[in-house]
């Protein structure tokens, strides 16, 4: 089967691709409103894009209704955001955390999520999240009416102590401790299964 995206509405292709482009990790993102309350949504069109500088890519449209989504919006505004990588016990957390609210209304505080200080960092983090990235905005490209492209340059890392170990001079996380879960098409989640280990080649 060929498709050519072009003969799509821009839902029918978003459902094409992601149900093709799997998994992709997910970015539960905390952000400040304006009333400095803490805004929490799920992001699947995110990922690493450089060491150096260190920087991550959100992918963030808007709400139904037309206006910006308030992550979008918090990040452009006030430059701080925290990203997290959620295991499978918050799926249901992560799922419900994608619901529209009006602005200034916190996922975090309407699911009795628990934040604890992120220390250097000016946001905290969930308590619960094994990972998470302190960032700040670096650049926001404007890709279309709809969508912006934000990169964010990751400042500090909180890895859970339960998961990492030094190895030489690096860390090293143990992938099936950290457990995360990962989006594939319409409402799954993939887990964690198999590990297969491939030496590079020297």
């Amino acid at each position: 089967m060929i498709t050519n995206l072009a003969q799509l509405s821009p839902n029918q292709r978003y459902h094409t691709i992601t149900q093709c482009l799997v998994p992709r990790p997910v970015a539960w993102v905390i952000s400040e409103n304006s009333d400095s309350s803490l805004n929490l949504a799920p992001f699947s069109y995110f990922g690493g894009v450089a060491s150096d500088p260190p920087l991550l890519m959100l992918s963030i449209g808007k709400k139904p209704d037309g206006t910006i989504k308030d992550t979008r919006k918090n990040i452009i505004e006030r430059n701080h955001f925290v990203v997290h990588i959620a295991h499978r016990e918050l799926a249901p957390a992560v799922t419900e955390s994608s619901r529209t609210r009006n602005y200034g209304e916190s996922e975090i505080s309407a699911q009795n999520l628990q934040t604890v200080a992120f220390d250097g960092f000016p946001l905290p983090r969930l308590n619960d999240c094994r990972v998470a990235f302190g960032c700040e905005c670096y650049r926001v490209e404007e890709i279309t009416e709809t969508q912006a492209m934000i990169l964010g340059e990751i400042k500090l890392v909180y890895i859970d102590d339960a998961i990492v170990q030094q190895d030489g001079n690096r860390l090293t996380v143990n992938a099936e401790a950290l457990d995360p879960i990962a989006r594939l098409g319409g409402n799954d989640y993939a887990l964690m299964g198999g590990i297969t280990t491939v030496a590079r080649p020297k």
